[in-house]
């Protein structure tokens, strides 16, 4: 698949933007707070409907704008597909094909994008919140159902969490509510972790050797779930349940008294483990970077094995933080395979064909002109 056309309204620092792309790699060049990175979170926020650099999606929205609107059209290999976003201060609607969704997890899926920007390294040794949100928002791309029990899910846990409240300052006291509660978390719950199983075991088998190739046979990669109860891959949705009920029944009044949801999928982490060490602990910066960048190659093998087309690759600002080696590996394994975005404010070092082969557009404020 790839993106041919692209047009923004009110978004970020572009007041009005019409632009097309070709099927290969694409290079926003520019000097720094020009607007590089809005173009690529552009993308990224029509394929996802959210962004992944803010929570807030008033940020998106123009100064003293009222709305901000991202159209595409996507290519795929059986037809084209046209998209619209409009944010605003009420929210946001999605349209496909000029129908508005009704949900937006009905509407991502539509583009696949895998992003890499320097704070996905963040990923290998950041907080389990940053792994939690890469696995949630990967699956979601390719299991529209996914996406809906996650976001359920986080329904649930909210409400629970504040009627645990309410249970702990004694304004409320019928337990009967917290059980309704737990019951409709455990059953959400179950189906998460089954599905997040599966993701990683498809996820390492991918990774593993894309790691193995950028290191030369040297290391071996295994990325381990850690769910919050103890579970294992080859258990089914019916044994997880029963481990979550025994879980929460265990420790009720220790939630009560905390005033907190202590057990679910919101607490569940990965390891990244080279050769046997953690790599998150053990590991050097450069293994740790091997790592991230096998995760995102492995990414784009894995969404094209489930949904049979190639995503769009972003990569914000990313060359740079990259040795020679690693950039080459890069390079070389999205050549003539998959459309690519690149930001970066020179592309002086990086002698590579697909480079030197690629569409390249100047950005500076807010504007966008393709060079020739």
């Amino acid at each position: 698949m790839h993106i041919t056309e692209l047009s923004l309204e009110n978004y970020r620092n572009y007041v009005s933007l019409d632009i097309e792309f070709e099927n290969k790699v694409n290079v926003f060049l520019g000097e720094n707070a020009q607007g590089k990175t809005n173009m690529i979170e552009s993308i990224f926020v029509l394929a996802m409907a959210k962004s992944h650099r803010t929570s807030n999606d008033k940020d998106l929205i123009r100064w003293e704008a009222e709305y901000a609107k991202i159209k595409g059209r996507v290519q795929k290999t059986q037809n084209a597909i046209p998209l619209e976003l409009i944010i605003s201060k009420k929210g946001k609607k999605a349209k496909c094909n000029h129908l508005e969704q009704q949900r937006l997890s009905q509407y991502v899926g539509n583009i696949n994008v895998v992003m890499f920007a320097p704070e996905d390294l963040h990923l290998v040794k950041g907080n389990p919140q940053v792994r939690r949100r890469f696995i949630d928002m990967e699956i979601g791309q390719v299991s529209p159902v996914y996406l809906h029990d996650i976001s359920q899910y986080h329904k649930v846990l909210q409400q629970r969490n504040h009627y645990l409240k309410q249970l702990q300052i004694k304004k409320a006291n019928d337990f009967t509510m917290l059980d309704v509660l737990t019951d409709q978390l455990i059953g959400l719950a179950a189906k998460v972790v089954r599905r997040r199983f599966d993701f990683i075991e498809q996820l390492q088998n991918w990774a593993r050797s894309i790691h193995s190739g950028i290191s030369r046979g040297g290391e071996s990669l295994d990325i381990v779930y850690t769910p919050s109860i103890h579970v294992s891959k080859e258990d089914d949705s019916s044994k997880i349940v029963n481990v979550f009920e025994e879980k929460f029944y265990s420790q009720r009044t220790k939630e009560v008294e905390r005033g907190i949801t202590l057990t679910g999928p919101h607490r569940d982490d990965l390891i990244f483990q080279v050769n046997g060490k953690n790599v998150q602990t053990f590991g050097s910066q450069g293994q740790q970077r091997t790592t991230a960048l096998s995760v995102k190659l492995a990414e784009i093998e894995l969404i094209h094995s489930e949904i049979k087309e190639y995503p769009i690759l972003l990569l914000d600002d990313v060359l740079s933080e990259l040795d020679d080696y690693r950039q080459s590996h890069l390079l070389n394994t999205i050549q003539g395979k998959v459309q690519t975005f690149v930001t970066t404010t020179s592309t002086e070092g990086i002698n590579h064909q697909t480079l030197q082969e690629a569409s390249t557009f100047a950005v500076e404020g807010g504007t966008v002109a393709q060079i020739k």
